[in-house]
Parts: structure tokens; C-alpha cells; sequence
């Protein structure tokens, strides 16, 4: 790393400033240097893309090396001692550059003003004219560069400009290249490395070894086949084992880091529309939320700063996390904490919501470069489990009424389908998300963005009646943050609203829905913040239970989305602090591995639905009871239960009582026998495993 850079802020086209140096962490971005001077306002962000940002640095050295830019935030130049060596117009490439230092160097880098740069590739109609526009981001243009739409989709993003050497900037004296693959091959594990290193070296795992041997290309390479391997799992169904790599040299041993063993196919059900995901012949339920990043402002991808916000997803019982089209690619540390974690990841490249100039040679052959370097430097890493071409494009154009000629493009069915398929073979590639049926946002087929019941305001039942296969968005609502969170604008009605999430163009927003359903659950006159807590929680427990169920078509659904970037009522599950909000807990309960829940099917009374994903057996005692006024038992059952391992059962509440009783309220002759429903999952010790509710009366609003 290169330490004791400075930034400031200049006219667009103009030459380095004189004045105005502030201190700037590398990595990172101009808001965090002006954030950490005191010279942010979070409520009124600083624009950034109509300046010119400038970063410099000195620093001793001597001899040939190489500089490495992982990332810069978007369109750069770069001098060393007086010298151009860089031009970039890509934030997400990595460039190497071959540098000769003197004793004192001189290192500056020029962020050009994205505004003006938009300008002038407008100007070239050739390259500007979209077949389509979308109303999501704030300026069509911007699909004519490759930057992120973090900061453009500005109905739930601050408008916050990501500008600056957002990943790190180091000098080496060689690189290694080393390029670490690991496959499955039956119950076998292999790892296959190459690398650049001039002597000898053999490729060691645990007390394995092969010799590497020398390529046409003058690389080291080689593969080392691992017997009865233990398997990576995502940790909802066993454990995500690691295991370390390492180069054994005459010098020493190299570490090369950690890699896990996984086999990840689909299975399209009998009738072909299904998506399921089966990790090691195991088809497992796949849930999360998705992700965006740890900070707005400085895009930060260290293990320091995204491990809280990891960690609160697996502890929910999460399995996935999405990276969305509109985000950045995820850095490293965000990829091995996901491994270690054992959580899946379903990454789109960064391509969402706009007609991109596929066409355009130059930014075709960005692109391929962009999508290699991505696939290459991911290669080790046993947690990612689907790519996706890009977010909302097929849908977009759809939703216009448009033919299906221009639903796709030669991005997604060329350009990266082939690159996945060259460089990372064993992970599912879909083109788009959504994707599948005759519109490619239909939900009972392929993948949906799944808003029926959240922001289109359906009632609960639409959550069976949909026939979802998997939902890789779901469920947004205004999440209200506990009471106990701080910064949250609770008395600033205007600050209180910016922090509300709303698509571009809409005359309503998500505390609209949240506030549809706490009416529909409790009732024309409910209302408040408790209110609006419990309906968001309630609505997301119930709808995971139907998902989850035996029978379901469901296999994935991910909730939109994980974490808010300011405080208030956004739609993640985290609050900005990094406090789980109610909506949190009741995910952990929906999403447990051990699990019994409950599901209204009217006449034929309640669903008990018991499900267990881990590998053992698990023996336990299933308790019924139906309470009337207060505490008054009306109706109790019991039964010892023995859940298989992998295992998804349903009873129904007849099965278990043994005789008429009507516990849904359905047949209505006379009172209702109760108010209340409750079925509990104990361990042979009394520890309870799981538990659900079900109000045949309707929902009753506990005051907190």
C-alpha cells in the first residue's frame, strides 16, 4: 500500500489545483476524505460529478516495480514523475503498470468529471442512441460508462457520487498471478493452480502435495486431487469447510489462502420452469436478502467493515446474499468472509435498468476484460452459487410493451454467458433477473422480482396463489427501525421522509405499503410506528412459512434488501447503525433450519409444517395448544416427532387432534372455539427449537 495521499476538488478541465489538499484514504472515495475533514453533509451530499477530483502522493522507492490500481471511480489518469502512464474509463478494472522509480516519486491521478464526460459521449450519436430508456435512473447516459448506479437510483440511494481510487492502489515488486481454482468431482476434491514464479514448486493441501510443472506460457501450473474430501455447505445445512493452499517452494512455503469443495447445479422441476438450487446433490431452500454495500460513502470493502453487517445475515439463518446489478462487484474480503461463513452468493454483473452500447467495439472489449478480471480473481471461492447477466433489463423493456426482439442483447446471451462458461463453469448462469415465462417478471416460472404481496399491496394468499419458483427480490416494505436506534429523524418530517424508499417517478412510496398492510392485518384504524414494525414482520414471517412448506413450488427467496444506508424506515432489515430491526427477528424465526410453522388452509384447517435441513436426526415433541380468553387452553395436543435429516413434513391439525375441531374458524357454527393457535418444537431436554402462531380471529396488535 501507498500511504499519505491527499484530494481536492477542482474545475472541470482544468489543471491540478494549488490549494485545497485535504487527507484521503486509499482506498476509498472523495466523499470519505471530505467526510472525514468535516466538509460532508450526510443530509445534503456533496455533488461530485461535476468537478474534477484530483489525488496525489509522494513516496520513496527506486528500481523497477509494479503498480497495481484495483479500482478507480471512473474515469482516471494517472502521472508518475511528470509522466502519463494510465488512462481508465472502467471503475470496475484492475490495471498493472510497469513503473521505473527514482529515490523521491511523484504519483497523482486525475478523476475527470463524469458530467462532462457524459456530455461528449452524448455527442456521438452512434454511441448514444438507446433502443429504450428507462425512468429508474436518474440519467440514461450513464449506460454509456462503466460505473455504478449506487448514487443514481436516487428514490432509495442519497445521491452520493462514487468518485476516486475506491479500491486499493499498491506497488509490488512482482506479482505472483496466482490463479487457484477448486472443483468436486465426485467425492473428491481438486485444486488446480498457476501462477508466475521462476523456480520450482509443488501445490500443498494438509499433507497432500503435486509438483507444478512449467507451461508453454512460461507459467507455473498443475492439480492436486484431494480423496474423500470434506465438502463446503452453506451453513444452514453443514459446514462450511475450508481448507488451506499452499505453494511449497526451496525458499519456503507460499500461502495461497483458503478454498472449499461444492458441486452447485438447478433443477427446473418436471415442467422445466422450476429453479432450484442443488448444492452437492442436496436441493436446498435458498434464503437471504440483498446486498448493497457496507458504507454509501467510501464503497468500503475491508473485512473490518463488512464482517457486523455478514454476520447479522448468517445469525438470521440467511444462506444468500445478493449482489445486485445496481451495486459494485464485491471485493475480496466480502467473498472469503462469505466462505468462511458459510453463505451462498448470487452475484449480477453491473449491468441494470438501461440499454447498454454492446455494439460500441470499445465498450464491448471493456466489458469482456471486466468480466474476466471479476471471474479469475472469484475462482477460489466455493461460496459463489449463481451469476446473473444483469438486473431489471428484460423486465424494463417488457414492462414498456415492447417486442420481445429487445428484451435481451448480445451482452447477456454472448458476452457473458461465454465468459462464465470459459473461466467459471461450475456456477449457474442466468441472463437476467428476473427471468422466465412468457413476460420474463411472470413469477410462477424461472426467477421473479416477487412484489405481490409488498409494494403491489396484494393480500397475503397472493403469496401462494403466485406459484413462485424463486424470488431473488422480495418483500420491500419501510422497515421501521426499533425505537431504541440512534439518528433516526423520528420528529424531522421532512428528514423522515428523504429516508423513506420510493421508486423514481411514483406518487407513493414504501411507508404507503407498510401502512396497507397494518390496516389489513389490524385493522381500518390501526396505526403508529408499533404498528408498522409488527405488520412488516408479521406479513414476512407468513409468507416464508407458505414458502417454505412441503408442496411449495418456492426454493429461494431473497428479501429486498439487508441494510439501510441512513437511518430511518428503509427497506433494509439492518438499520443503518447496524441494529436488526423487528423485520430481522422475524426472518431468523422464518428462516430457521429446525423449523415448524403454520399455514391457514381454511376448511381443511391449519398446515404444520416441520422441516429440518441439518444432517442428523432430530427427535422431538410437537405441542398443539388453542387458548380462548387470556390463558384459558381450549384444546392441547402433543406427539413425539422424529424429523429425518433433509427432511420437509406437513400434518394437519385434524391429524394431530384426532377429531373435529374447528381451529381456522372456517365452518362458523356458533362462537369461535378460540382466539389463538400455538404449536411449539421441543428437544428431548425441554429446549425449545421453533414456534409459531396463527389468530383465526385476525391478527391481534400486542402493544410493546
Amino acid at each position: 500500500m501507498i500511504d499519505g495521499w491527499q484530494m481536492a476538488l477542482a474545475a472541470p478541465g482544468g489543471p491540478m489545483p494549488t490549494h485545497g489538499w485535504i487527507a484521503a484514504p486509499v482506498p476509498g472515495t472523495a466523499a470519505e476524505a471530505l467526510r472525514n475533514s468535516g466538509l460532508w453533509d450526510d443530509a445534503h451530499p456533496t455533488p461530485l460529478h461535476d468537478k474534477d477530483v484530483w489525488y496525489r502522493v509522494r513516496f520513496a522507492g527506486g528500481g523497477r516495480r509494479l503498480l497495481r490500481f484495483e479500482g478507480l471511480a471512473t474515469i482516471a489518469e494517472a502521472w508518475l514523475n511528470g509522466t502519463k502512464i494510465l488512462d481508465s474509463d472502467n471503475m470496475f478494472l484492475a490495471h498493472e503498470v510497469e513503473v521505473d522509480l527514482g529515490s523521491d516519486n511523484a504519483l497523482l491521478i486525475a478523476f475527470r468529471s463524469l458530467d462532462r464526460a457524459l456530455e461528449q459521449r452524448q455527442a456521438d450519436r452512434k454511441r448514444s442512441r438507446a433502443r429504450w430508456r428507462t425512468r429508474l435512473v436518474e440519467d440514461n447516459a450513464l449506460r454509456l460508462v462503466r460505473t455504478t448506479l449506487l448514487g443514481h437510483m436516487t428514490g432509495w440511494t442519497p445521491p452520493v457520487h462514487a468518485v476516486g481510487p475506491w479500491r486499493s492502489i499498491t506497488l509490488l515488486e512482482r506479482n505472483l498471478d496466482v490463479d487457484l481454482r477448486a472443483s468436486l468431482d465426485g467425492d473428491d476434491g481438486v485444486v488446480e493452480v498457476s501462477l508466475r514464479y521462476d523456480g520450482e514448486a509443488a501445490v500443498l493441501v494438509g499433507d497432500r502435495s503435486a509438483p507444478l510443472a512449467r507451461t508453454d506460457d512460461g507459467r507455473l501450473a498443475g492439480k492436486l486431487r484431494l480423496p474423500n474430501v470434506e465438502k463446503w455447505w452453506p451453513h444452514t445445512h453443514g459446514k462450511a469447510a475450508l481448507h488451506a493452499v499452499k505453494l511449497r517452494t526451496a525458499a519456503g512455503e507460499i500461502d495461497l489462502g483458503r478454498t472449499g469443495f461444492r458441486s452447485i447445479a438447478v433443477d427446473r422441476d418436471s415442467d422445466g420452469k422450476g429453479f432450484a438450487l442443488v448444492v452437492n446433490g442436496v436441493k436446498i431452500f435458498a434464503r437471504g436478502a440483498c446486498w448493497s454495500a457496507a458504507d454509501l460513502v467510501s464503497l468500503a470493502g475491508d473485512r473490518q467493515r463488512l464482517a457486523p453487517w455478514l454476520a447479522l445475515a448468517r445469525d438470521a439463518h440467511m444462506n444468500m446474499v445478493r449482489v445486485g446489478g445496481t451495486m459494485t462487484y464485491e471485493s475480496d474480503d466480502f467473498f472469503t468472509l462469505c466462505d468462511e461463513l458459510g453463505l451462498l452468493i448470487w452475484h449480477d454483473f453491473m449491468f441494470a435498468n438501461m440499454d447498454y452500447p454492446i455494439a460500441d467495439p470499445a465498450f464491448r472489449a471493456s466489458v469482456e476484460t471486466e468480466a474476466a478480471q471479476f471471474l479469475r480473481r472469484t475462482r477460489r471461492h466455493p461460496s459463489l452459487a449463481v451469476l446473473c447477466g444483469g438486473s431489471e433489463v428484460a423486465q424494463q423493456v417488457a414492462m414498456m410493451g415492447l417486442p420481445a426482439a429487445l428484451w435481451t442483447s448480445p451482452l447477456y446471451e454472448e458476452v457473458l454467458s461465454t465468459a462464465v462458461a470459459t473461466l467459471r463453469p461450475d456456477v449457474p448462469y442466468v441472463p437476467h433477473s428476473p427471468v422466465g415465462g412468457d413476460l420474463p417478471f411472470a413469477t410462477d416460472a424461472g426467477i421473479s422480482h416477487y412484489y405481490g404481496v409488498g409494494a403491489y399491496r396484494r393480500p397475503l394468499e397472493d403469496a401462494r396463489r403466485a406459484k413462485v419458483r424463486f424470488t431473488s427480490e422480495c418483500l420491500g416494505f419501510a422497515n421501521v427501525p426499533e425505537a431504541t436506534s440512534p439518528g433516526v429523524p423520528w420528529d424531522d418530517p421532512e428528514r423522515w421522509q428523504a429516508a423513506v424508499p420510493r421508486d423514481r417517478g411514483a406518487d407513493w412510496d414504501f411507508e404507503d405499503v407498510t401502512n396497507h398492510y397494518v390496516r389489513l392485518l389490524y385493522g381500518p384504524d390501526a396505526r403508529g410506528l408499533d404498528a408498522a414494525r409488527a405488520a412488516t414482520a408479521e406479513v414476512m414471517e407468513a409468507t416464508i412459512a407458505e414458502w417454505r412448506r412441503a408442496g411449495s413450488s418456492c426454493w429461494g427467496a431473497l428479501v429486498w434488501m439487508l441494510k439501510d444506508f441512513v437511518p430511518g424506515a428503509g427497506w433494509g432489515v439492518i438499520d443503518a447503525n447496524g441494529l436488526p430491526k423487528p423485520a430481522w427477528h422475524a426472518l431468523r424465526r422464518a428462516f430457521r433450519p429446525i423449523q415448524v410453522a403454520l399455514t391457514d388452509e381454511g376448511l381443511n384447517g391449519l398446515g404444520i409444517h416441520l422441516i429440518n435441513e441439518t444432517v442428523e436426526t432430530v427427535r422431538a415433541r410437537l405441542s398443539l395448544r388453542c387458548f380462548g380468553d387470556g390463558d384459558t387452553v381450549t384444546m392441547r395436543r402433543e406427539r413425539d416427532v422424529e424429523l429425518a435429516p433433509r427432511s420437509n413434513q406437513t400434518l394437519t391439525s385434524a391429524e394431530l387432534i384426532g377429531s373435529f375441531f374447528d381451529i381456522t374458524w372456517a365452518y362458523r357454527f356458533g362462537p369461535p372455539p378460540l382466539k389463538r393457535t400455538e404449536v411449539a418444537l421441543d428437544d428431548a431436554s425441554g429446549v425449545r427449537l421453533a414456534g409459531a402462531q396463527h389468530f383465526p380471529l385476525g391478527r391481534v396488535l400486542t402493544p410493546s
